[in-house]
């Protein structure tokens, strides 16, 4: 029996290893005054942040600043909409809620005695949506912070992490764009050449009559994208973001910086159009996914957790945090509560039961917790019930069998997942395969795997190198900061 070169498996193994002040509309419903806890050390602040209409507000930002001190502590509410703060010390104290889609609300001065556990609870009020109109537009970028000089090869991805972490950061910028170009009509017409020629006489014409039409831009930028053309794109779309800053102009013009990565332009108008349109979920979504982009996996959890707030039963923002947390190593709370209310409102969705069960998997504390282990197994033989070419579950469901060194199950389970989608990108289950195997002393039968799964991972490499270069990067220049040394090179 051929023996499995153990060097070669750890080298591959540790590849795995290391794949991630204002006051608008302040309301203070109650504000009570309960006996000094004595019993306790310290004292405690507490509340339920509620609408106009007194429903919580769950994942409300509670925001609480000590007048001696510079540094504010922050809490979310919960389902319930309530907050507390431990351990505090007797003085005067800083308060304010914020969440998107509301004013922030702020209470300057809220006492607390020494050992004082207090209740304060605050109203949120909706925030003024703006509107644009022919006569008045809602400021936007007068001179925008950024300047995209050109486009080049795509050497490199714009920030650091493993394999995984960059194909699941390309994958979520064209997702983020697949939510936008909702204009009807170019992406139909099928000749695009003709297309362009007729929209730039267009232009041309307003252009002598002083006219200048933002939907023609935004037109002409989808038009451009579809031949190729992408810094003329990207210039089309800003140009009809800067005369009519609606919603789908500036989504669009912060997706097409994102998918040519150039996550921190695409990071400033996103910034911007959440300000001026809180209450749009895919701009939030792209804020979100700009942030992932940069490296900032907190950040973009905090803004698609916002963006599943402000429709629950929409399944996209949960998807996103999904594949976040999938592709990193660790997860957060705030993302694994947002997963487990997904597969709450959507019980029968494979995949709500598959991310869900991740998140939990990859929150456990140990082997001790085999509560925590068991309902991840119910999770996913539910996904895999709900789905059963559902590939991903039958891999997790391998790798938790291999930690608990049940390893004929888990190479059932890897066989499963290979026979379930032999069509995915599915060399990672190859390689755990192998690591079953030389457990189980096959090495030959290892050996054989630990090949399948060379040979694939190449082939895969390959793929994302040609996908990477038929989107072209955008080499672009940030205020204060000095040219790129290398010329951006046109296509």
């Amino acid at each position: 029996m051929a023996r499995l070169r153990m060097p070669r498996l750890r080298a591959v193994s540790q590849q795995f290893r290391s794949a991630g002040l204002l006051s608008c509309g302040l309301v203070v419903l109650v504000l009570s005054l309960p006996p000094y806890a004595h019993s306790q050390e310290a004292a405690s602040l507490g509340g339920t942040i509620r609408d106009a209409q007194g429903d919580p507000v769950a994942g409300a930002t509670v925001r609480l600043q000590a007048q001696d001190a510079t540094q504010m502590q922050a809490v979310h509410t919960d389902m319930q909409g309530n907050y507390s703060f431990a351990a505090l010390h007797g003085g005067v104290y800083l308060l304010r809620a914020e969440m998107v889609g509301y004013g922030d609300a702020e209470i300057s001065a809220v006492f607390i005695g020494p050992k004082e556990a207090k209740n304060v609870d605050v109203a949120l009020q909706p925030a003024k949506t703006p509107t644009s109109s022919p006569t008045q537009k809602p400021e936007f970028f007068v001179d925008p912070q950024f300047t995209v000089a050109g486009v080049t090869d795509t050497t490199t991805l714009g920030g650091h992490g493993s394999d995984t972490i960059v194909r699941a950061r390309e994958t979520l910028a064209k997702e983020t764009v697949s939510l936008g170009k909702d204009s009807a009509g170019t992406a139909l017409l099928g000749n695009y050449e003709r297309e362009r020629d007729r929209l730039q006489t267009q232009l041309a014409r307003q252009e002598n009559a002083h006219e200048d039409k933002p939907d023609l831009h935004h037109q002409l930028g989808d038009v451009q994208e579809k031949l190729g053309n992408s810094l003329e794109a990207v210039r089309e779309y800003e140009r009809a973001a800067e005369l009519d800053p609606n919603e789908a102009y500036l989504f669009d013009w912060g997706s097409e910086l994102l998918l040519h990565h150039a996550p921190e332009p695409a990071l400033e108008v996103f910034t911007q159009g959440n300000h001026l349109f809180p209450r749009s979920v895919r701009m939030l979504i792209g804020l979100g996914a700009a942030w992932f982009a940069r490296g900032s996996y907190e950040q973009a959890v905090q803004q698609i957790c916002a963006a599943s707030d402000l429709n629950p039963s929409d399944p996209i923002p949960y998807e996103f945090l999904g594949k976040m947390q999938s592709a990193e190593t660790v997860t957060s709370n705030d993302a694994v509560e947002k997963l487990h209310r997904f597969v709450a409102l959507q019980p029968k969705n494979a995949e709500a039961n598959y991310y869900y069960a991740v998140g939990l998997w990859k929150l456990r504390r140990g082997w001790e917790d085999r509560a925590s282990t068991a309902q991840v197994e119910a999770l996913l033989r539910e996904a895999i019930r709900l789905d059963p070419k559902y590939g991903a579950a039958y891999l997790q469901l391998g790798i938790l069998h291999s930690q608990q060194k049940d390893y004929p199950r888990a190479i059932a389970d890897y066989q499963q997942a290979i026979q379930a989608n032999p069509q995915a990108q599915i060399e990672e289950t190859h390689f755990r395969l192998a690591q079953a195997y030389r457990e189980m002393g096959d090495g030959a039968k290892a050996e054989v795997e630990l090949r399948a799964y060379e040979q694939m991972s190449k082939e895969s490499a390959q793929r994302a190198e040609r996908e990477r270069h038929e989107i072209r990067q955008f080499v672009y220049t940030l205020r204060d900061q000095p040219p790129s040394p290398n010329p951006p090179q046109n296509p």
